[in-house]
């Protein structure tokens, strides 16, 4: 669901902000091919209308790459621990760089064993999970991909932060569309849509965050956690799921977990150690496989009769997209500041005209 469009905004071309953010990164020492890559996996992100994750994080970013806390150019490695199976050692570098990486390598061994298992070692914050699941399910594959993050969730039956959003990508082949995507949030909102409303001072939603009096609130600056999906009273759900996906990427893969990993936003010189976990499956090697795709568009088609015509989980998002590709990112009056003064910082010169004179 996109976040509502904050007046002042300026809706600048999807690509234009592709260009000057990859541009911004070379200047940091990401080559151009890496710079190029996490920069067209914001704006896709954006192009979504998933604005806690897009664009809006790139001054995150640069800023850790400035401290030194991502490392602009990791020793990325591969170990493949089985026939089905490997790990990714992340060496702190930026966490969509090396979450793609991952991905590719789940991808190539579920083509060749059926399925592909891929845990993520010392990386750090890596966007959208669909920006992973949705090229394999594009390719024919059963796509599944986690993460987790720093305290940013109350459990059910508590008022503070212990695990993180903790979100859950799966996506399945769709015959003549882009195919069904599931990614989500295992808490009410993802944390950077409150970190978006505190910088452009806007409320949230009632009943997705506690202030540390252990209240609910909608005051963005007040807000210390965020409340599990299904809310203060139906939230074991989404709290059982943060569990077992944090210990997927967590333990699983050598690395912390809930109150033990480095603060996003307050740590910011603190390298992430942060864990991935990508499970993909080739539906060739199962009975329903040749038709899989096939069915998954009848299934899309008879929701859409029903009253109400459901929508297939991620399309949405692609309606979004359609959109944006026409009128442009929304970028907020404050992240516009931001982006100003990062190219001023850095000496680059090719920041959007819209934002030049916004």
């Amino acid at each position: 669901m996109s976040q509502p469009i904050i007046p002042g905004s300026a809706f600048v071309p999807h690509q234009s902000i592709s260009d000057w953010a990859s541009c911004c990164l070379e200047a940091l020492g990401m080559t151009a091919a890496d710079a190029r890559q996490l920069a067209d996996s914001l704006v896709q992100t954006s192009l979504w209308g998933i604005d806690s994750h897009g664009i809006g994080r790139l001054p995150h970013y640069m800023e850790r790459l400035t401290r030194g806390s991502i490392k602009a150019r990791p020793n990325i490695t591969v170990k493949e621990t089985g026939p089905a199976t490997a790990q990714v050692h992340g060496d702190q570098g930026h966490g969509i760089i090396v979450a793609h990486r991952a991905a590719a390598v789940a991808a190539d061994l579920a083509r060749r064993s059926g399925v592909g298992v891929v845990g993520v070692t010392d990386s750090s914050h890596c966007g959208a999970m669909a920006l992973y699941a949705r090229p394999a399910a594009r390719a024919g594959l059963i796509a599944m991909a986690f993460t987790h993050s720093d305290s940013m969730a109350a459990p059910h039956g508590g008022t503070r932060a212990f695990f993180g959003t903790n979100p859950i990508a799966i996506t399945f082949p769709r015959e003549g569309h882009e195919p069904a995507c599931l990614d989500m949030a295992t808490t009410s909102i993802p944390f950077n849509r409150v970190m978006n409303a505190r910088r452009e001072g806007h409320p949230l939603p009632p009943g997705v965050a506690y202030d540390e009096f252990g209240n609910l609130t909608t005051d963005a600056v007040a807000a210390r956690a965020l409340t599990p999906l299904g809310g203060a009273e139906y939230g074991h759900k989404g709290y059982g799921l943060a569990l077992m996906i944090d210990l997927l990427c967590g333990p699983l893969n050598g690395n912390p977990y809930g109150p033990t990993i480095s603060n996003m936003f307050t740590a910011m010189d603190e390298p992430r150690h942060l864990g991935a976990f990508f499970l993909m499956l080739d539906p060739m090697r199962f009975a329903g496989g040749a038709a899989l795709a096939a069915t998954v568009e009848q299934v899309a088609r008879a929701l859409a009769g029903e009253p109400g015509q459901p929508l297939m989980p991620g399309d949405p998002e692609l309606s979004e997209e359609k959109v944006r590709r026409m009128s442009g990112i929304p970028v907020e009056p404050v992240l516009a500041s931001q982006m100003r003064e990062w190219s001023e910082r850095l000496n680059v010169d090719n920041l959007p005209g819209a934002l030049r004179a916004h």
